[in-house]
């Protein structure tokens, strides 16, 4: 299984602001975007769905930024890719062409089983839990060095 380009943003983008110094403004949508080194776009996509969940507020203008809540602190990461990812199978056995196994493969509730036990071995781990050190001092480090605006 591989995780999307937007889950990896939207676990990436909740990771540094779990570790947002309370001396520092909360950083905006752009600067998290500019030390996750990925597209501002894309960024402000992920901010939006999260916030949507109810895992970081954003505020606009003067004073604003973003931080995360309470439940963004304490969400499992199990329960996150599976609402980021949304329901699906590992294998599409009734697209275009439909498989000529599917009425009796066994493969299809194998990777369904193996879906997850790989969710379920994320279920236990917390955002908090991500950016215990090493990661944690290191995302200090980058968030510290702010990106020139422009």
């Amino acid at each position: 299984m591989r995780l999307t380009r937007f889950t990896d943003v939207a676990l990436r983008v909740l990771m540094r602001l779990a570790v947002a110094l309370e001396s520092e403004d909360p950083p905006t949508t752009r600067e998290v975007a500019a030390t996750m080194q990925v597209p501002y776009t894309h960024a402000a996509k992920v901010v939006a769905r999260l916030q949507h969940l109810g895992l970081v507020d954003a505020r606009r203008g003067r004073g604003g930024g973003l931080t995360l809540t309470a439940a963004g602190r304490s969400a499992s990461i199990g329960g996150l890719v599976r609402r980021l990812e949304g329901p699906g199978e590992v294998v599409d056995c009734e697209g275009d062409t439909p498989c000529p196994l599917r009425s009796a493969c066994r493969l299809r509730s194998a990777l369904r089983l193996a879906e997850e036990a790989f969710y379920a071995s994320l279920d236990p781990i917390t955002v908090t839990d991500l950016t215990s050190s090493p990661t944690g001092p290191l995302l200090i480090g980058i968030s510290t060095s702010r990106p020139a605006p422009g």
